[in-house]
């Protein structure tokens, strides 16, 4: 035998990729608060409402018929159809095969991104951005470039001129969320008319995560239905993949379904993908998303309603308090705002966590733009946001008597 023979195997350890992904702060700071008794938790984004029964109603229905096998890859053939009319009514002529379903969301981000993005490419994201979108393509080998958000006296807003700059003929893909998470920043159609011309030219693949285009407070909300989004203005079989989900219109968090509209073209390839990852949604799951899109109208349309009262309870009652910047955002279900000690927005709110009984987001969760703010997820009745200020007060009055 030789020496190497006798050689200790190394650790097991995840490739280098892998390895580099930044952990969930916002988890990091929800463990902190395991043990802390009567917590009020804004950190997560979903309501604390359930999901409407009559949806409940339709999946309990289908498990009662049997509804537990496999589907298509793409999804079954009478959501696929309601989707597409339910995208065709927000944004024009959308067709079936457009469509494909996904297992929540977030699924839906990692598909787009595998069927366009590979080792070395470059890929330009807006943040402050819900980690994921910036952390999948890595996953996948490429190089992720961000183009930050401004802040000041209009709250939140895009540099377009900036943005343009870093769309470089290199670029493979452009991340952008709009309505954003946390911002509740919402880009404006002449934005994305401007992005859209640009990346035509330079062969760019958009993917777009829209899934809080329902929650949108603009002043054209009344009319639209929906914040503006590149369907509005792409066909349907260029170089753009918008993602959606059953998540938040419709509360459905934890069911984990979602939709791609994506070109025609895309879709054996993107069936490959969904075999590979998952497979298919569950049966008994998308007939609960056929009753939501068929049937939630009226359930999403108060839903809004009550979302921006209570982003305005909350904005008004942030900004009485000393110390704290705040604008009233036009979309999502987040307040992203600044106070004493979000400097260091993880210290902050894990120490809010242990002496406050007070669940935030910290910014820097969010990505280094994040840094100096915190999110706060108003997705709940105005009582229980007023509890949750009432022990924010307390804590700064606290720290200033210190």
């Amino acid at each position: 035998m030789t020496e190497l023979d006798f050689r200790k195997p190394s650790a097991p350890d995840a490739r280098d990729a892998v390895r580099a992904l930044r952990p969930s702060q916002i988890r990091e700071v929800a463990n902190a608060g395991f043990g802390v008794e009567n917590v009020l938790p804004f950190w997560f984004g979903e309501s604390d409402r359930v999901t409407p029964q009559f949806i409940r109603d339709a999946a309990s229905a289908a498990l009662a018929d049997g509804a537990t096998f496999y589907t298509h890859n793409l999804g079954i053939a009478p959501l696929r159809a309601a989707l597409a009319s339910y995208v065709s009514a927000l944004h024009g002529a959308t067709s079936a095969g457009h469509v494909a379903v996904t297992s929540a969301g977030v699924n839906a981000l990692m598909l787009a991104a595998q069927l366009v993005v590979g080792a070395g490419d470059r890929v330009v994201a807006v943040t402050p951005l819900w980690p994921n979108l910036v952390e999948i393509p890595k996953i996948l080998g490429a190089h992720v470039d961000t183009v930050a958000l401004d802040y000041g006296t209009q709250g939140w807003t895009l540099d377009l001129d900036r943005l343009l700059a870093a769309l470089t003929p290199d670029t493979k893909l452009l991340m952008i969320n709009s309505p954003n998470n946390p911002t509740g920043w919402v880009m404006t159609r002449e934005q994305q008319r401007s992005v859209l011309e640009h990346c035509r030219r330079h062969g760019i693949w958009i993917v777009a995560d829209e899934v809080y285009e329902r929650l949108y407070y603009g002043d054209d909300a009344g009319s639209t239905r929906a914040a503006p989004s590149f369907l509005d203005l792409a066909a349907r079989d260029e170089r753009v993949i918008c993602v959606n989900s059953f998540s938040k219109a419709w509360l459905m968090t934890g069911w984990r379904l979602g939709w791609i509209v994506a070109p025609a073209a895309l879709m054996d390839d993107l069936g490959k993908l969904v075999e590979y990852n998952t497979s298919c949604a569950p049966s008994f799951v998308q007939q609960a998303g056929v009753a939501a899109v068929e049937q939630g109208g009226r359930f999403t349309q108060q839903l809004v309603a009550d979302l921006k009262a209570s982003r305005d309870h909350l904005v008004q009652a942030l900004s009485a308090m000393p110390g704290v910047d705040v604008k009233a955002p036009a979309g999502a279900m987040y307040l992203f705002f600044s106070l004493p000690g979000a400097a260091k927005s993880l210290d902050l709110c894990k120490a809010l966590v242990r002496e406050a009984g007070l669940g935030l987001a910290p910014g820097s969760a969010f990505g280094p733009e994040g840094e100096g703010f915190v999110r706060w997820c108003y997705a709940c009745d105005t009582a229980r946001l007023d509890a949750g200020v009432e022990r924010l007060q307390r804590y700064l009055g606290e720290c200033g008597a210190r």
